[in-house]
């Protein structure tokens, strides 16, 4: 059999997300590329997504996945592990879940890790945010240790670990004892710009689920009485409402065109949980604005303190509160903000991903070369 060039696998294609942007860079480096995913909702993903040679498991054949893939959490390991790329020269797995347990055979494996999978590693965490009754925590120990150990054995097999960020490297590291090289994700910042005037208020742009704590955020300027605008949607949306005093705004979801003015315009960005990475941040960044970040995770690799934004360390409304008071966006340079977020732009992921996988190919070409004789 001929051996194809490169080949893309994603965990699952029904939602949008950081990890379908980092695959949309992927398919625009490597067009000719097969998608291999679990499954695929078409009616619900961007109608360019269909332009896309995108191959399913036998999972997408299941009912109701398509909207509530968690329930089939224990397949998926099936599904990926009995897939079969060894026809390809280059496979590029793009995983947060158990992509990165296809089978590879010869062919180079590169993992772009936007995260070690974060309900096995981290499972009381998970757990405690989803807010899961003991029984079913109980319930799930065993099945998670399975897991764990089918993340590891399959994290052994990859040629190659890429990290999204310091922290994920870190994770890495601890989880499945493996280096990797650190190529952030990419940000279209294109598609930003700076405003001539501002208005008075602060902003957060993100899904309204807890670990983002959003909450925190709201509780900060309901004590400060500063105006927060916050878009995006979720299922904490009710709640954080119900605690929100007067000067908190919810917009929920922003078009697109709609969001590179609301950041261009915000006082500060406002970024209140620990992210692996964070995209949003780097937008405000784009737009000229600058963030206000809780100190730890991805924040830590995209704002420079003191120079694009400020950290706070202690994860409470009051510290957030005391971030706020203290610190004067308008003591920031824009143009340093924009400076500082062009170096994530997607031209420079693409570079940084090329040169890699070059490096990678040679060095296998190199390691197969024969020894030169009689010297």
């Amino acid at each position: 059999m001929k051996r194809q060039s490169v080949a893309l696998v994603h965990d699952w294609l029904n939602q949008l997300g950081g990890a379908e942007d980092v695959l949309r860079a992927l398919v625009e480096m490597f067009p000719a590329a097969p998608v291999y995913t679990s499954m695929y909702w078409q009616a619900g993903m961007p109608g360019a997504f269909r332009d896309w040679n995108i191959h399913t498991t036998w999972m997408d054949r299941l009912p109701g996945i398509h909207r509530r893939h968690q329930l089939y959490l224990l397949l998926y390991p099936l599904a990926f592990g009995g897939l079969d790329l060894s026809a390809h020269a280059v496979v590029l797995s793009n995983k947060s879940g158990f992509c990165h347990g296809v089978r590879t055979g010869d062919a180079v494996h590169i993992c772009y890790c936007l995260t070690p999978t974060r309900y096995v590693w981290d499972f009381d965490a998970y757990a405690a945010r989803e807010s899961l009754p003991p029984i079913v925590k109980a319930a799930l120990r065993p099945l998670v240790a399975i897991l764990r150990r089918w993340d590891y054995a399959a994290a052994q097999r990859v040629g190659h670990f890429l990290a999204i960020s310091r922290a994920i490297q870190q994770r890495i590291r601890r989880y499945y004892d493996r280096d990797s090289a650190i190529i952030p994700p990419p940000v279209d910042t294109r598609r930003f710009h700076t405003a001539p005037v501002r208005d008075d208020y602060y902003l957060i742009v993100s899904r309204l689920v807890p670990y983002r704590r959003i909450d925190l955020a709201v509780r900060a300027f309901n004590e400060l009485g500063r105006p927060l605008v916050i878009a995006g949607n979720g299922r904490d949306r009710a709640a954080l409402q119900a605690i929100a005093g007067p000067n908190v705004t919810f917009l929920g979801r922003v078009p697109d065109a709609d969001l590179p003015d609301l950041l261009a315009r915000c006082r500060a960005y406002v970024l209140p949980g620990e992210e692996d990475f964070g995209i949003a941040p780097l937008q405000a960044q784009a737009a000229g604005r600058p963030v206000i970040a809780f100190g730890a995770g991805g924040a830590l690799d995209t704002v420079v303190e003191g120079e694009t934004g400020a950290f706070f360390h202690e994860p409470s409304p009051e510290a957030l509160a005391t971030a706020v008071e203290s610190f004067d966006p308008e003591r920031i340079d824009s143009a340093a903000c924009r400076q500082n977020a062009l170096q994530f732009d997607v031209a420079v992921f693409k570079e940084k991903l090329a040169q890699f996988i070059k490096s990678v190919l040679e060095r296998r070409e190199e390691a197969r070369r024969p020894g030169d004789e009689g010297q």
